[in-house]
């Protein structure tokens, strides 16, 4: 079952505008190829008024030439109720887009921070109730996640690590559709991980469709993967689709283009901020 609907407006986004150098990301799985930037611009447009119009507070921050990944602010840090984590992206490149986010979170969180010799890529943590599974990946190493383990551990998280195969990042293979719920290509991670957990599985044909952003009671998803799509509406899930085809030549998806966390509805506040200058 999922949870009843609830009002997503205690709910805030942390997005980032796209780079002009986006040409020059990061890349690990895909090969390269050209990316239209004013059609990826355009795309994340229409992410981030998706967002809005689901009822989420957007806080926008603004590109930087020299970082051409930042857009995927998602790998930036791990926002629980109780804390921020800033993360130590595994990509050395990457590690100069965690100042802009740090500041961003400050107002709504306490801040931590994973060190050296850890590395850990939000992408690789995904939380479920008051577990929270991180992939081993290429990005994300066991120091990173004994080091997030260590503080969470005072607010009764259980973190639980998992091997990643295939792909870039945890939430590359699997992502929350509710705490009771997952959306899994089980070729990418071992299912048995998450036993006691009810999943459904990504169709075989659309492999990366195992990517989605879970918002309460409704989940967004790449349009590209309609057939799983009609997977989880078979089984009750609302979904909202969005085209992000430029993004994912960076291997970029819907969970990696935001930083979702929950606020007390007083504090909740209506204004769109902007990045400090």
């Amino acid at each position: 079952m999922l949870p009843e609907p609830t009002i997503r407006r205690s709910l805030r986004a942390i997005t980032r505008e796209l780079s002009p150098a986006i040409s020059r990301c990061e890349l690990t799985h895909l090969a390269r190829e050209p990316i239209d930037y004013q059609r990826a611009v355009s795309q994340h447009e229409a992410y981030v008024a998706l967002l809005e119009s689901l009822g989420l507070t957007v806080t926008r921050l603004r590109a930087e030439l020299e970082l051409p990944d930042a857009v995927f602010v998602e790998d930036t840090a791990v926002v629980v109720d109780e804390l921020a984590v800033i993360t130590r992206p595994g990509a050395a490149t990457r590690r100069l887009e965690i100042a802009a986010v740090r500041d961003a979170l400050q107002p709504w969180r306490p801040i931590a921070e994973i060190t050296a010799p850890g590395t850990l890529d939000g992408g690789d943590v995904l939380q479920v109730g008051r577990t929270v599974y991180v992939g081993l990946s290429s990005r994300s190493n066991s120091e990173g996640a004994a080091q997030l383990g260590r503080l969470l551990a005072p607010f009764a998280y259980a973190v639980e690590t998992i091997e990643v195969h295939g792909c870039l990042h945890l939430k590359s293979a699997v992502t929350a559709v509710s705490d009771t719920l997952l959306l899994i290509n089980p070729a990418w991670c071992d299912s048995a991980a998450f036993a006691g957990v009810d999943t459904i599985e990504i169709d075989p044909s659309e492999p990366h469709a195992a990517n989605i952003l879970r918002l309460d009671d409704a989940v967004i998803a790449d349009a590209a993967f309609p057939r799983t799509a009609e997977n989880m509406r078979a089984r009750g899930v609302t979904v909202h689709s969005v085209n992000l085809s430029e993004l994912a030549k960076a291997e970029g998806a819907v969970t990696c283009c935001s930083l979702i966390f929950r606020v007390a509805p007083e504090n909740h506040g209506s204004v769109r901020a902007q990045e400090p200058s």
